[in-house]
């Protein structure tokens, strides 16, 4: 089980790092974009899609490591009166409910993957962007989440400390 627990962890890791070089691209080409346009007088034709491409790929694909890091808002007010054995209760409520909302937008996401697969659609844009390649993002973000969630609650049925939660 710790082994699942570590390879998950590693996946969210990797997926924070995409995510970093994702929104460093989408930070670059915006900038190439202003100096495109603004200095050098030039049409911009794919930076647009691109940047609001990117930062919803890093959205998707950054969450589990955002879990990972416990870095997502949250309320401890309800924990803070709770023992150790009650905050593990609750933790392991909380993440089967956000389970079974994960696995309806998992299930839901690769619909839409592959409905714009099978009937090829593209971005209304001279760039043509095949829309498959953007919601790839949304079942691999959510599919690793859920496996982060998983880890989450393994982690605290077999007391499993990790670095990132000390």
């Amino acid at each position: 089980m710790f082994a699942f627990i570590k390879f998950v962890h590693l996946l969210s890791k990797i997926c924070g790092i995409i995510a970093t070089i994702l929104i460093a691209s989408a930070v670059l080409v915006t900038t190439q974009m202003v100096l495109a346009r603004y200095f050098f007088k030039m049409n911009t034709v794919w930076q647009t899609e691109y940047v609001i491409f990117s930062l919803a790929a890093a959205t998707f694909i950054g969450a589990p490591y955002v879990l990972l890091k416990k870095g997502h808002v949250n309320v401890d007010l309800i924990p803070y009166y709770l023992g150790k054995r009650g905050k593990n209760i609750l933790a392991i409520i909380a993440a089967i409910l956000s389970l079974i909302f994960l696995v309806l937008l998992f299930y839901s996401s690769v619909q839409l993957f592959n409905h714009s697969w099978v009937k090829n659609i593209k971005t209304p844009t001279i760039w043509a962007l095949p829309m498959w390649k953007v919601y790839i993002f949304l079942p691999l973000g959510m599919g690793i989440l859920i496996l982060q969630y998983l880890a989450d609650i393994f982690s605290v049925i077999y007391k499993y400390e990790t670095p990132e939660k000390n």
